[in-house]
Parts: structure tokens; C-alpha cells; sequence
């Protein structure tokens, strides 16, 4: 188990990979820390952090290396040329990849000798340590049971397994709900605007209204567990037709892009004889087929 003065390398100094090494130096866990951009580095610097001048000076720094990078192929760019010096050490990445990007960095991890861990963040910057933070990892449970008192010290900490693509998958599955939730949001809005409703107005009303809404989640699950689309107390896909949304759209001016997937779903499900059934049908439309 971890101690309380892990020394941490953290990779990557945007918004997010300050955030994560501001977290561990308030906690009193030696940090080094490393940016393309060294000016990034100064305020870290000014709160006790140890600037590296290069990405192998600071994965030579620490048992425990966080990388909070661009993107899959920065991860890569950046460690590719480190990885005698990362050999026998635990690489956390939390860089937003997909799970077959997280599945190949692990391989790649695993052919140099070092102990992988992939996280996907399900917070911003500033939530940090505090309330409603949470981090889901996959990979190594060594390396996750190991270093958990210092994971934690970030947000809410949940293991999925071995697989290193699973944190990844949960994460870019939950935002999928997140941004097609705000699309909604801004469409409505759009909608109510076009007869000069402020969106300000529009948010006090659709709030609670939204919320109350995610409540349905734990039926819609159960139903489409058990892939009984035509019990009892489910509102069916010819009710939740769109055409209504979609036609008041356009008539107030309104692109209806955000609504016209879903719509095509519900008619391409009823052309197909599935009207009666439930509107949590459309999952099989949407299912993998792999």
C-alpha cells in the first residue's frame, strides 16, 4: 500500500494535469512535474513542486508517473522515447483515449516492463479533490491497489478490471449521455429563444424538469435487461413519435439535426412492427453486434 508521500510524476500541465498535481502537492506527496510549455510548471513550482527539463528527467523522478496529455498519440510521442527509463515503474494514464487506444498502450506498456493503470476523469479541473469527483480505472490491479490512498486524494475511485480499455468505455459511454443531454438542452432552448425566451429561463424550468427525468434510467435498464419492450406502463414508440418536435422546430426556425436521429430510430423501429412495444426499443437499433 502507498504511503503518503509517493513521489509522483505528473505528465501534462493543461487545465486537468495542474489540477491533478496540485492535488498530490497539498497532500504532501513529492512532486515532479513536466510540460512542453515550462511556463506552465511556475505556479506548481511556487506551491513545492520539482520542475523536470525534460520528460525523461521527470519519469526518472518517481516510482509512479501520471500522464494528463493531448491525446492518444502525445501519450506515445512523449513516453515512446522513455520507456527504457519507465521499465519496472507504474504508469497512470489519464489521458482520454478510446478503449482500444487504452488496450494498445497497455500492450505497449506491458512489452517494456512497466505496470499500467488507464483512468478516465469524470469531472473538470476544478472539482479536483473535492465533491462529485470520481475516477474509473482498469488495468493493472497491482498498480490499483497499490497506489488507491493516492488515487483517492483526486476524486472517487472505482476498479473495472483487467481489461485496460474498461475505464475508457465507461467514461466515453457516460459522456455520450452527457452531450447528447446538453444537445437537447441547447435545442430546447433554441426552440423557446426563437420568441425571445432567454436561455436563463428557459435552464430554471428545464433543470428540475431533467433531472426528474434521469429517474426513468433504472426502468428503461430493467427493460432492456430482461428485452421485454411490451410490458405493461411503458410509453410506446408510436406515442413518442417526434414529428410534433420536429415539425415545431422548423416552424420557429430551428434546426432539428439534434432530434432527427432519434426520430428516424422510433419510425424505422415502427415501420418494422414495433409501434406497441416500449420506447427503450430502440436499444436494439443501437446495440453492438460485434
Amino acid at each position: 500500500m502507498t504511503n503518503d508521500t509517493t513521489p509522483t510524476t505528473v505528465l501534462g500541465l493543461g487545465a486537468m494535469g495542474s489540477a491533478l498535481a496540485a492535488a498530490l502537492i497539498d497532500a504532501g506527496h513529492p512532486t515532479t512535474v513536466w510540460n512542453r510549455s515550462p511556463a506552465r510548471a511556475r505556479p506548481l513550482v511556487a506551491r513545492g513542486a520539482a520542475a523536470a527539463g525534460s520528460a525523461e528527467a521527470a519519469v526518472s523522478a518517481s516510482p509512479l508517473i501520471v500522464a494528463c496529455l493531448f491525446d492518444h498519440a502525445s501519450v506515445h510521442e512523449v513516453l515512446g522515447p522513455t520507456a527504457g527509463s519507465l521499465r519496472g515503474r507504474t504508469l497512470v494514464n489519464l489521458t482520454t483515449s478510446t478503449p482500444n487506444q487504452a488496450r494498445e498502450l497497455a500492450a505497449w506498456s506491458a512489452s517494456h516492463g512497466i505496470d499500467y493503470l488507464d483512468g478516465g476523469i469524470m469531472a473538470v479541473p476544478e472539482m479536483i479533490g473535492g465533491p462529485g469527483s470520481a475516477i474509473l480505472y482498469s488495468g493493472s490491479q497491482t498498480a490499483f491497489d497499490a497506489h488507491r490512498a493516492l488515487l483517492d486524494l483526486w476524486g472517487e475511485s472505482t476498479y473495472f478490471g483487467s481489461d485496460a480499455g474498461m475505464a475508457s468505455l465507461y467514461d466515453l459511454a457516460m459522456l455520450a449521455g452527457m452531450y447528447t443531454m446538453f444537445a437537447g438542452f441547447l435545442h430546447g432552448a433554441a426552440m423557446v429563444g426563437s420568441e425571445g425566451v432567454s436561455a436563463t429561463e428557459f435552464a430554471a424550468r428545464a433543470t428540475p424538469f431533467l433531472a426528474a427525468m434521469t429517474g426513468a434510467f433504472a426502468g428503461f435498464a430493467a427493460t432492456i435487461d430482461a428485452k421485454d419492450y411490451a410490458g405493461e406502463g411503458q410509453q410506446s414508440l408510436e406515442f413518442s413519435d417526434l414529428t410534433k418536435l420536429v415539425s415545431a422546430s422548423t416552424e420557429q426556425g430551428v434546426s432539428a439535426e439534434v432530434l432527427q436521429p432519434v426520430h428516424q430510430m422510433i419510425r424505422r423501429q415502427i415501420a418494422a412492427g414495433h409501434g406497441k412495444e416500449g420506447f427503450a426499443r430502440i436499444f436494439e437499433e443501437l446495440r453492438s453486434t460485434r
